[in-house]
């Protein structure tokens, strides 16, 4: 008989957040596929869990999956652990779960921690529609148009992103989307847990002020309809009236409005 594949969810920070089924799980199969064993090993000590351990990840993510594949058919029975939370999320795990179901291998999935779906309950955004992003790419012509793709998005919008590129990554949501509410979350379960929550605006002057450090999920309010009676023309007028710059005037509208500021832009320039 064949094996089966167990997803099993690890915690994402605290080592108290996992599941007594996923222990189980992890006590009674014959291999355990993580994408950084030394990671995983740390886990496994914690709970003295003796197994063979096996690496899979982007790097060997073929080669090694037809190898578990192998192990499956052969019978023996394998956990697909990542290195936090849910496998298969943003992670290799995907195109062995894929595999399993071409060649009709049974796969099992057990509930446990997701970083994303954390950020998003405690974010105060609305839950009720979502979704999730992943990463948006690195480089910034690149980033700019993914996010032109999701700025009339009406549905809450998740994204991970690194300590390295947040900043940027921040600016360019504000350029797009315009301002509106967020929420980030770093550290999620560990000692330093935080989610600074409030609008793009403010997000922008907490990275001015502070280095913020570890993985992180952002989660950007959707999108919502202009009423048809609202005035761009007259808005700008008011502030330049108010004697701000053309560039003043556009930001106090963007900032007011929640509006794009490429189509706020576009406005000024009828003015002149």
């Amino acid at each position: 008989m064949e094996g089966i594949l167990y997803i099993c969810p690890t915690p994402i920070g605290n080592l108290d957040d996992i599941t007594i089924r996923t222990l189980n799980i992890l006590r009674s199969v014959d291999l355990i596929a993580a994408e950084d064993t030394r990671h995983t090993l740390k886990l496994l000590n914690h709970y003295e869990i003796k197994k063979p351990l096996t690496s899979y990840h982007e790097h060997n993510i073929r080669e090694k999956g037809y190898y578990l594949i192998n192990q499956l058919k052969e019978g023996k029975n394998i956990a697909l652990v990542s290195d936090a939370g849910m496998p298969g999320i943003s992670d290799p795990g995907h195109d062995l779960i894929r595999l399993c179901i071409e060649e009709d291998i049974q796969v099992i999935g057990l509930p446990g921690p997701s970083a994303s779906l954390l950020a998003l309950v405690v974010s105060g955004l609305d839950t009720s529609k979502f979704v999730f992003e992943g990463f948006l790419p690195s480089k910034k012509g690149d980033r700019k148009k993914g996010l032109e793709r999701l700025k009339d998005e009406k549905r809450t919008l998740i994204f991970y992103e690194s300590p390295h590129r947040i900043k940027d990554c921040i600016k360019d949501i504000h350029e797009v989307f315009g301002n509106r509410k967020v929420s980030l979350s770093r550290e999620l379960t560990k000692h330093y847990e935080e989610t600074i929550r409030g609008d793009i605006n403010y997000l922008l002057e907490v990275l001015s002020e502070r280095d913020l450090k570890g993985e992180m999920i952002l989660v950007v309010e959707g999108g919502h309809e202009v009423k048809e009676e609202f005035d761009i023309k007259s808005e700008l007028e008011y502030f330049l009236n108010l004697g701000l710059s053309s560039k003043d005037a556009i930001k106090a509208v963007v900032d007011k409005t929640g509006l794009n500021k490429n189509e706020v832009y576009k406005e000024s320039l009828l003015l002149k």
